[in-house]
């Protein structure tokens, strides 16, 4: 018997896998023989930051020997590593599916982490941030209206 973890949108086998891994929605335990499972919502999901990392607690706390999951970032991978649990990644289709394909071997184990995602409430930084200040046509204080100092018209 082996006892994995799929990511997932929802609390059934008929679910789609969920993308990520910290901020996934459940978490699925399943038996890869019997198709016994429980669904673990994620408490992490929406974490403002660390979701990664308290994610693979919640995990590695459920005894399993592998996750199944579209990415897991560079956080969470040190975490699941260390307690000895297996990174599948690129994982697709539905919670069954994936449980079908752990099953008979044809998936593989991820050796580095993958990209960083943002974290929730953040806030934006960069361009596009501005307050609404200037009139944007970039010609001072006159607005280039033509009005000079001194006298006479123009």
């Amino acid at each position: 018997m082996a006892k994995i973890c799929i990511t997932s949108t929802g609390p059934t086998l008929e679910s789609a896998v969920d993308p990520r891994f910290g901020r996934c929605a459940y978490f699925i335990i399943a038996d890869t023989e019997t198709y016994a499972f429980e669904a673990v919502s994620n408490s992490a999901a929406m974490a403002s930051g660390g979701a990664g990392i308290q994610s693979a607690q919640i995990v590695a706390s459920t005894g399993v020997e592998a996750v199944l999951t579209g990415s897991v970032g560079p956080n969470a991978f040190p975490a699941l590593e260390n307690a000895g649990i297996k990174i599948l990644v690129g994982i697709s289709g539905t919670v069954k599916s994936a449980i079908e394909s752990y099953s008979s071997g044809s998936l593989e184990k991820l050796e580095s982490p993958g990209p960083a995602n943002v974290g929730k409430g953040q806030g934006g930084t960069g361009r596009g941030m501005g307050m609404g200040y200037g009139s944007g046509s970039g010609m001072g204080r006159g607005g280039g209206r033509g009005r000079r100092r001194g006298g006479g018209s123009w």
